[in-house]
């Protein structure tokens, strides 16, 4: 079948030359093709008594036939309208258990045939599996019994995945509650139905201001739409596939049993709908069911969150995040800001969290109050919960002690940091999931001691650890530390007495692997190979220099495997995604390890050492704002001098040839990258993916920027390189996903910045990839997209013409739409 793409195609041929001309998929070079169909390499599931390893084999890329599958984008979601199921899903197809540590393997039997597997738990006794399957119709779920290796379908049961999490195991694992298509729904309501009148939105001058979100609601018709994908049907059903329907059909959010069993939380989206907001700020009505299905309490009915402020650790006013705790038999928990939603109020208390015990009619109790914005909580025991708290105007973040059983006692403070400074981040508590199947704290026996896994960041780049810390004498033992030449993360913590527990492994030549770590002994659990082995050696280096103002910058340069330093400069690729820092010393902080083994993932910019470039990837570009400045209020100046800074580390060190040096990025990194060429002359091209160039565009705010466009319109116009259109000469690639779904970042951006480019004389080329949305998925589009790129480095980089002939007016050769 012959697709085609929607692309503007630019063409120089002595003199201007416009025509319109169909583009067909193409493939990039060989080296590229075998690097991206590469195995990928199976995930991991560890049952929670250590004595089961799962391995999941992954799907491979999806064709463009599967991707262009029907897909109903309404209210925020993406759904699949044959399957009722989530459109876009990376499944796995295969099941293999592995017994430890003895490390027999078992080909889980019974699988459908052509297996497209998502949604896979354990059950609270680590005795049975269940996952879901996707046909061309529905959303099946199947089980697993995990001793005997042996997948069966639960009949007669068709599940409603809207909202993706479409099952959980009930505490004694021998049922679970689902959410299921409801019967006898009826024919799909017609969306070309004549309209009775016009939409209105209204606002009787209330403040209401939201982000820019995609996929929402436009009319009664998408109303009528959503109500009929999204209403589900919570039924209880065994492990024989005997069910019980529970409550009332309603847009179901989640159902969740309590611990003892006994209880269901649910959680139920209403009207009236929003035409600006996605379904998470839609109406919510949180009950307690009994487990027969019968109302035990209404606890609360929660309007339209219209009016949140805008600013990232701003919330609803009214109880908010509903769960169980986690170590209790049935008592609730919810969170309650103090402030109208909005931190920047000075009072002392700005979210209280409150506990309610069943059967719910008694008292609500206090469990503390918190001086920052409530972020979670991690149940240990009775008398231990860690409550965590932060505030986004400088990056702080604390975690405080709580005792569950004297919740009059304030809280006392374990952790105080900046969210940036990872050199000091003290790593997060490990948990496990209790006979429940809820997540609990990782405790000593006599419940003083937790335990910490971290990342930690170094000088040295990142060397993960595990703590043990005494919560009473706050004294902190290392376990364990990750040491040169292996980069090993730990990943799941089996026994505080044999200090057990499990990593993954790699090094700079090995791919990672999961390994049983008991007190210094080593045991290997898997043997994947290394799927790139065809490439040779990589050759990497993190480099470490700085920019003029001082500020400590990093990035990963990649050599090709045969380059020699007497091979003398190369065209250069440079990829980077701009962060921002509220502290410059935090900014300058290493990331990252020299001794992690590279990965091509289809957005890699490293697949081009394969044809003789230099690859300085994860270029840090930190925005700092000090004090009460804001990062980006000078966004431009910092961005161009941690792009130069690069090139003349990478001069310096004589591989990189500063006349030929590419910039990419993707998102932001396609943001940062049209302002580089628009606010200097360092570079020879440029690749932007799936970005967003006009901020008035995004006016409520984006990115990590809080102000709206109109408390910072300099800002805005200084940050748009649309507003400069007019100043880039240096050849510029726009690649966009047709169906793009990230927040702020339309097809229109591109759209609208390929015509100001045109129209201004630039060179630039637009390719709108069919069907993608902000990652790209298809097996043809990401190979193409891969030729294009390396077809513009090559045309432009790695043999570029004179620059007057490069940055000539080649004019506008039309756009066809094929697919």
């Amino acid at each position: 079948m012959k697709l085609h793409l929607l692309t503007t195609l630019v063409l120089a041929c002595g003199t201007l030359t416009v025509a319109a001309q169909e583009a067909s998929y193409q493939l990039p070079p060989k080296a590229i093709v075998d690097l991206v169909e590469a195995p990928p390499t199976p995930r991991v599931s560890f049952s929670s008594n250590g004595q089961w390893m799962l391995m999941m084999s992954v799907q491979d890329m999806p064709t463009i036939d599967e991707l262009s599958q029907p897909e109903l984008r309404i209210a925020g979601l993406r759904l699949n309208p044959r399957t009722n199921g989530p459109s876009r899903v990376s499944y796995s197809t295969s099941l293999r258990l592995k017994r430890l540590p003895d490390g027999k393997e078992l080909l889980v039997q019974g699988l459908p045939k052509t297996a497209r597997i998502s949604e896979v738990g354990w059950s609270p006794d680590n005795t049975k599996l269940a996952f879901t399957n996707t046909t061309d119709k529905h959303v099946e779920l199947w089980l697993v019994d995990v001793a005997a290796a042996s997948a069966r379908l639960v009949p007669n049961l068709f599940l409603n995945s809207a909202f993706g999490d479409s099952y959980t195991w009930t505490p004694d694992s021998k049922s679970l509650l689902a959410t299921a298509v409801v019967g006898g729904r009826g024919e799909i309501p017609a969306s070309n139905v004549a309209p009775t009148g016009p939409t209105v939105q209204e606002n009787a001058g209330r403040k209401a201001a939201a982000r820019t979100y995609q996929d929402l609601l436009k009319n009664p018709a998408d109303e009528r739409l959503f109500d009929y994908y999204a209403t589900a049907q919570v039924v209880k059903v065994d492990v024989s596939g005997r069910m019980q329907p529970l409550g009332s059909p309603g847009v179901i959010e989640s159902a969740r049993p309590s611990p003892d069993g006994r209880f269901v939380l649910v959680k139920t989206r209403h009207r009236p709908y929003s035409y600006t907001l996605p379904v998470s700020s839609f109406p919510q009505r949180v009950d307690v069911l009994n487990i027969d299905g019968t109302l035990a309490k209404n606890l609360v009915d929660l309007p339209l969150a219209d009016n949140v402020p805008i600013a990232f650790d701003a919330v609803p006013v009214g109880p908010r995040g509903h769960n169980w705790r986690a170590d209790a038999p049935a008592t609730l928990y919810w969170a309650e800001a103090q402030d109208g939603g909005n931190l920047k109020k000075d009072v002392p208390v700005h979210d209280k969290v409150f506990m309610l015990a069943a059967p719910f009619d008694g008292t609500t109790q206090l469990l503390a109050e918190l001086p920052l914005r409530y972020r979670g909580i991690q149940w240990g025991t009775n008398t231990l919960a860690l409550a965590n708290g932060y505030r986004w105007a400088d990056r702080k973040e604390m975690t405080w002690v709580v005792n569950p059983s004297a919740p009059a006692t304030a809280p006392t403070v374990l952790f105080d940091h900046s969210s940036q400074d990872t050199y000091h981040d003290p790593g997060s508590p490990a948990q496990h999931r209790n006979a429940a199947g809820y997540p609990v704290l990782f405790t000593g026996k006599n419940s003083d001691v937790i335990y910490l896994m971290g990342q930690g960041a170094s000088p040295e780049g990142d060397r993960p650890f595990v703590d043990a810390l005494n919560l009473k004498t706050r004294k902190t033992e290392r376990w364990w530390r990750s040491a040169a030449p292996y980069y090993e993360v730990p990943v799941a913590m089996l026994s505080a007495d044999r200090h057990e527990f499990v990593t993954r492994r790699e090094s700079a030549t090995q791919p990672a692997n999961y390994y049983l770590r008991q007190n210094s002994r080593l045991t290997p659990l898997t043997s994947f190979p290394n799927p790139y082995a065809a490439i040779g050696s990589l050759k990497k280096q993190v480099l470490q220099y700085k920019r003029p103002d001082g500020v400590a910058l990093t990035a990963n340069l990649y050599l090709p495997p045969n380059y020699k330093k007497e091979d003398g400069p190369l065209p250069t690729l440079m990829e980077a995604y701009p962060r921002e820092y509220k502290d410059k010393n935090d900014a300058g902080q290493v990331s990252g390890s020299p001794y992690t083994f590279t990965r091509f993932g289809w957005s890699s910019p490293v697949f081009w050492v394969t044809q003789g470039y230099a690859v300085m990837q994860g270029v840090s570009i930190p925005i700092v704002g000090e004090g009460t400045k804001e990062p980006n209020d000078t966004y431009t100046e910092q961005l161009v001098a941690s792009a130069k800074a690069a090139i003349d580390e990478g001069a310096r060190l004589g591989v990189v040839d500063p006349k030929r040096v590419a910039v990419m990025g993707h998102s932001y990194g396609a943001f940062m990258t049209a302002n580089l060429l628009a606010h200097s002359n360092l570079f020879r091209a440029g690749i932007a993916r799936s970005g967003a160039y006009n901020r008035t565009l995004t006016p409520f705010g984006f990115q990590a920027e809080e102000r709206t466009f109109w408390q910072a319109p300099q800002v805005y116009q200084a940050m748009s390189p649309f507003n400069y259109a007019d100043r880039i000469k240096t050849p510029i690639l726009l690649i966009h996903g047709e169906a793009d779904n990230n927040s702020g970042t339309f097809p229109l951006q591109s759209e609208r910045f390929y015509n100001a480019l045109k129209g201004h004389g630039a060179t630039v080329r637009y390719v709108v990839l069919p069907y993608e949305a902000h990652s790209y998925a298809a097996r043809e589009n990401i190979l193409h997209m891969l030729w294009e790129m390396n077809s513009w480095l090559d045309k432009y980089v790695k043999s570029p013409a004179p620059a007057s002939s490069s940055t000539q007016n080649t004019g506008d050769v039309g756009a066809t739409n094929g697919k």
